[in-house]
């Protein structure tokens, strides 16, 4: 579904004035203000999807209407003239929902939209090019983004678990205090962004680049790195049961981390990790030392025992 700006514009008109409606009267419906309207209908700005949902509720349309690639099809009961030149009498019922939260938005461009609060999108977002748009407090468990260009936008405190990520690039974008849960990253770049309070328990990043990314206080319980590049990283609060294999390290710290049971084998660059005030296991201990990491900043937790009475 394809839409832009001035295709939207044209189509808020054009809807419109087949209403009868001005533009004060459909921004009385709205609650917005009249030259919000205008600057709609001149491709100046765009409406969010609840307002495009709404929009379409106004005209009796389905959301589709807005596409470049929709066709009108004409309501039968609607402005049906009979022989004598009269119209038949519309239904004062209303109108049938034509419109679920389970529409394709794959394969477009979408700027400046507030898609805050949405719900159940799925594997309909992929091949999008998607810049400053807004997806807070947003339930997008199970989401496959795939081919998709994704820059400044912001997924602060969604529901991303299970989500599928594939060759994808994500830059400067805030996924502050978002799950991401058993989410699965491939082949994609993910740049300049902020992960911090984030939980990526059970995620697994997978032949990807991670570089100039926040991570602070982030959870990573059963976290899995493969063939991962990191380039100015700094990990720090608790790792737990998590894996980095083929990796390569460049600018990266562990710093005030505690480090437990986590698996490290075959990292490139490895030796050139900075560890600071670290604790950690001793398995753990044991693979970051057959992994030649540098080992000043690293202390053993010692086991605990408790004396038989």
């Amino acid at each position: 579904m394809m839409l832009n700006s001035t295709i939207i514009g044209n189509k808020i008109a054009e809807a419109r004035k087949k209403s009868n409606l001005s533009q004060a009267e459909l921004a009385n419906k709205i609650s917005i203000s009249p030259q919000a309207v205008g600057k709609w209908e001149r491709g100046e700005s765009m409406p969010d999807i609840t307002t495009l949902n709404r929009l379409a509720e106004i005209f009796g349309l389905d959301l589709n209407y807005f596409s470049d690639t929709f066709q009108s099809v004409t309501n039968e009961k609607q402005n049906e003239v009979v022989s004598n030149g009269q119209s038949i009498e519309q239904s004062n019922e209303e109108p049938k929902r034509r419109f679920d939260w389970n529409w394709d938005m794959s394969n477009s461009n979408w700027v400046d939209a507030d898609f805050s609060g949405l719900k159940d999108l799925k594997d309909k977002f992929s091949s999008s090019n998607i810049k400053n748009c807004k997806f807070i407090k947003s339930d997008l468990s199970g989401l496959t983004l795939k081919g998709n260009a994704i820059a400044d936008c912001d997924f602060s405190q969604s529901d991303i678990r299970n989500g599928k990520i594939y060759a994808s690039e994500i830059l400067k974008s805030t996924f502050n205090e978002t799950s991401l849960i058993d989410a699965e990253i491939q082949q994609s770049e993910i740049k300049n962004c902020n992960f911090d309070n984030s939980n990526l328990s059970g995620a697994e990043f997978i032949n990807s680049n991670f570089q100039k990314n926040s991570i602070e206080n982030a959870e990573l319980r059963h976290t899995s790195f493969k063939n991962v590049g990191f380039t100015e990283i700094t990990f720090g609060g608790n790792l737990e049961d998590c894996s980095f294999e083929n990796c390569s390290f460049k600018g990266v710290k562990f710093v005030n981390a505690t480090i437990l049971n986590t698996f490290f084998k075959h990292n490139r660059k490895f030796n050139k990790v900075e560890f600071k005030d670290c604790k950690v296991d001793k398995l753990t201990f044991a693979f970051l030392k057959s992994n030649g990491a540098k080992l000043e900043g690293i202390s053993i937790i010692e086991e605990q025992t408790t004396d038989k009475i």
